[in-house]
């Protein structure tokens, strides 16, 4: 590695892997876009059941990038002291990648935290033992007030001290930072670092097949307490009793994915709907291209980046009035509701169905890539890893 270079660690709490390829992808889209600018090792360790040894280690490498994910062998729930030892083996997974990329890329100048509380821990030990500096990237939704899942003593109190000495807190959304300094988590430099949206892949669909039914698109991970589908199925019930023209497809695989499906056929939805299951890459920018707009029914959200995608495919937005949609979502892109508004989203999507075709395809696509794509985000972070090291 040249000398003038930085050596960026990204310790993730969330991120793709062999269980989940879907589970944490923006936090390896902001991983790929720092490394148009620096080199950068990720760090993902993750628990699992049905390994052989206690220890697993897999290394990829894209160009810049350099990814170690460690999964360790999930204590057994009758063990004893199994919540202990489940702790330790993570501190062990993280120090066993930390030790082989430092072996492979030398020492790291400066350590990306993704979610605390953890991984904020280790970074700031990591961090006064090397006297580097560390920046947080908080993209949990737990601490806004629809959902208070920011709770317990040691959590709360080993939060603020990381928070407090971190060179800089970024967060996805304007939303999301006055929640957690709400929850007194201070420090001077709160920034947004915008979701990255890979534009080459996401991309409008010229001409488009007509049809009689309008057709739109829900794009989530099927867990119904936070994305509301069951709510947006129920909308969907009356348009259709309304006569209404539509299909409405589906995407995305989750722990509520087979009530909802079930619950689709209760209401007589079944020759309106599509469910695909996970999609990803060029299949799911294809099926979002060919819709004619989205629609999320959120009760709460930090920054969908499906939003985004959806946008840099030409699509306008139905979408509901939490976190950080507002931030995303106006008149010149879509339209906003009233989270469980179940008669606002009804109006909504009729509008849309008539108005759709008025939204400039290029103008929502050209407001994505100037804010959003690698290039844009990368340099983003590489001021502010420059500005911590000088800082320093």
């Amino acid at each position: 590695m040249k000398k003038n270079k930085l050596h960026i660690l990204f310790l993730a709490r969330w991120y793709p892997n062999r269980e989940d390829p879907m589970f944490g992808l923006f936090v390896r889209r902001h991983a790929e876009a720092a490394a148009l600018f620096q080199p950068v090792s990720v760090v993902y360790v993750h628990a699992t059941d049905g390994l052989h040894a206690t220890y697993e280690v897999e290394r990829h490498q894209s160009g810049n990038l350099l990814e170690y994910l460690v999964y360790y062998k999930k204590p057994e729930a009758t063990h004893p002291i199994a919540k202990l030892l489940g702790v330790l083996r993570f501190w062990k997974a993280n120090r066993i990648a930390v030790k082989k990329l430092e072996k492979e890329r030398g020492a790291v100048d400066l350590i990306h935290v993704h979610i605390l509380t953890r991984l904020g821990v280790l970074a700031w030990l990591m961090a006064s033992q090397r006297k580097i500096p560390y920046l947080i990237t908080e993209h949990w939704s737990r601490y806004l007030p629809v959902n208070d899942g920011f709770k317990g003593f040691f959590r709360k109190r080993f939060s603020r001290i990381v928070v407090k000495n971190a060179a800089r807190i970024t967060v996805v959304t304007k939303n999301l930072a006055t929640a957690m300094q709400n929850h007194s988590l201070e420090n001077p430099n709160y920034s947004v670092l915008p979701n990255v949206v890979n534009m080459q892949v996401f991309k409008p669909q010229e001409d488009k097949p007509k049809s009689k039914a309008v057709k739109f698109v829900h794009l989530s991970c099927f867990e119904d307490k936070s994305k509301n589908i069951s709510g947006l199925l129920n909308t969907l019930a009356v348009l259709k009793k309304d006569q209404l023209a539509f299909e409405c497809t589906l995407i995305g695989d989750g722990m509520d994915f087979e009530r909802l499906k079930s619950y689709a056929a209760e209401l007589n939805l079944n020759e309106n709907l599509r469910f695909t299951g996970l999609l990803e890459g060029e299949e799911l920018a294809t099926t979002l291209a060919t819709a004619n707009f989205m629609v999320m029914f959120s009760n709460y959200e930090n920054m969908p980046v499906v939003i985004l995608e959806a946008l840099a495919c030409g699509l306008p937005v139905v979408a509901t009035r939490v976190g950080g949609i507002p931030e995303m979502i106006n008149k010149e892109n879509g339209l906003l509701v009233g989270r469980g508004d179940e008669a606002a989203l009804k109006e909504a999507i009729s509008w849309m169905t008539k108005n759709y075709q008025h939204f400039d395809t290029k103008k929502l696509r050209a407001s994505v890539a100037d804010i959003y794509g690698f290039e844009a985000v990368g340099k983003v972070l590489n001021d502010w890893y420059l500005e911590a090291i000088k800082a320093l």
